[in-house]
């Protein structure tokens, strides 16, 4: 079953090397992910999954020491999914390789870590089959959960800005902050798809894992620097 979860933002940018000089920017949004790290390892658990867009709609699992890297971005560094033997050729995406980062920032060395991309347009029920099938993966699961909210929260924002974002974020926050199960498996795929809220699905995929778990959740970030919706939540 599913004992604690964090909830993180995922943008590149969050590895200091790739935002060069930007890098204090999102000094916050990296202290708070560490708190919500922290409280995964108290949970103690048997498997710790990282769960995060992927460029494919179907799911799709990384074992446990995969390996991806930032050179996309211009960067010569290099991650991997825990200390597992890997033996999987295909590379993180980069929502799952931000992930790895903050677990080797963290000096993660508890659970083995294994990886679930899933798609943008992943419909809600399957979500809901994923997040059941993660619960059950072992008696006591914790995930890091990777997603950003709306891209459209300012002109200058990925997807310009859109009215809608910011009410969007404002349910995907309370949602999270509240360990609110219901709530974000009601968020809409079509709004979020339009706004480019890549989180929608691993939100989902959380809310179906932590159903029946009483988890309790503490949102402990939320901005929208770069006019993307950026929120960090632990739940336990």
């Amino acid at each position: 079953m599913l004992v604690a979860a964090a909830v993180c933002p995922c943008p590149p940018l969050l590895v200091p090397g790739v935002a060069a000089g930007a890098a204090p920017e999102l000094d916050d949004a990296r202290t708070a992910c560490s708190d919500a790290l922290a409280v995964l390892a108290a949970s103690r658990p048997d498997l710790l999954v990282v769960v995060g867009p992927g460029a494919e709609e179907a799911p799709e699992r990384y074992p446990a020491g995969a390996a991806g890297d930032f050179r996309g971005f211009g960067v010569e560094l290099d991650v991997r999914l825990g200390a597992g033997p890997g033996g999987d050729d295909r590379p993180l995406p980069a929502p799952l390789a931000v992930g790895a980062w903050l677990l080797e920032r963290a000096r993660w060395a508890g659970a083995p870590v294994e990886g679930l991309a899933v798609g943008e347009r992943l419909a809600p029920g399957r979500c809901a089959v994923a997040g059941r099938e993660l619960a059950a993966r072992a008696g006591r699961v914790a995930l890091l959960v990777l997603g950003d909210g709306s891209a459209c929260r300012s002109l200058k924002a990925p997807g310009y800005l859109d009215d809608r974002a910011a009410p969007f974020d404002e349910r995907a926050a309370r949602a999270l902050g509240a360990a609110d199960t219901g709530a974000l498996a009601a968020l809409d795929e079509k709004l979020a798809y339009e706004l480019k809220a890549a989180g929608r699905a691993p939100w989902q995929v959380l809310a179906a894992a932590a159903d029946g778990a009483g988890l309790e959740g503490r949102l402990l970030y939320e901005d929208a620097p770069y006019g993307v919706g950026y929120f960090v939540a632990a739940w336990s």
